[in-house]
């Protein structure tokens, strides 16, 4: 996506410093900058699948008319159906956490008692002015289709390796692999515009 093809991971501490004194007054990503305790480790349930993503996200969208930046690392960890991810600042400072499963999905905030409700992304975006695809990532990061609504999904007529998949109005390129097999994804881009409200989404994993 050409709109977020410079990504500023690498900043001075001066700015970092800047970066966080900002997240703390624009998007609603964070309330006083309080830091949230970390999630606890997942635990497997028996017979369920663990998965652990580590890494870096940038998120574009547009709030009240104006174009906003967020930017910082993520973990990711799921067992099963169960979903929970910690949005961190750029010094490492935990600012929110997402967690979701079939049932209910609750988004908590530095100082403020979590909030919930049938759909994330609906929550999400109340609170932060924009929403991440937890649910329909968790299938695009296998790099396949989510079910319950249709998927198109392009491949490298070479490798036969996925370039591009979309769904429920979410375009996902995935734009590098980690070496080795399994096949993993590093990066994916991610973009929609719902209602003339454009959103951009860049995951990569370190881990």
């Amino acid at each position: 996506m050409q709109m977020m093809s410079r990504f500023p991971w690498a900043v001075s501490r001066s700015v970092r410093a800047a970066a966080l004194a900002l997240a703390c007054t624009a998007g609603g990503l964070v309330a006083g900058c309080a830091s949230l305790a970390p999630p606890a480790p997942v635990t497997s349930a028996v017979g369920a699948s663990v998965e652990h993503y580590r890494g870096r996200f940038s998120v574009r969208y547009e709030q009240n008319g104006e174009t906003r930046n967020t930017y910082g690392n993520f973990d990711w960890q799921q067992n099963g159906d169960d979903a929970t991810v910690q949005l961190l600042n750029p010094l490492g400072q935990t600012q929110a956490i997402v967690r979701e499963n079939p049932r209910l999905a609750s988004l908590e905030l530095p100082g403020k008692a979590p909030l919930s409700g049938p759909r994330l992304e609906d929550v999400m975006h109340d609170a932060l002015g924009f929403a991440l695809p937890v649910g329909g990532l968790r299938y695009w990061l296998r790099m396949q289709g989510a079910p319950g609504s249709q998927a198109n999904i392009e491949r490298d007529p070479v490798t036969q390796r996925p370039t591009q998949l979309k769904q429920d109005g979410w375009t996902i390129d995935y734009q590098a692999f980690f070496d080795g097999a399994p096949l993993r994804v590093k990066r994916i881009d991610l973009s929609r515009d719902l209602g003339g409200s454009p959103l951009a989404v860049r995951l990569v994993i370190d881990e």
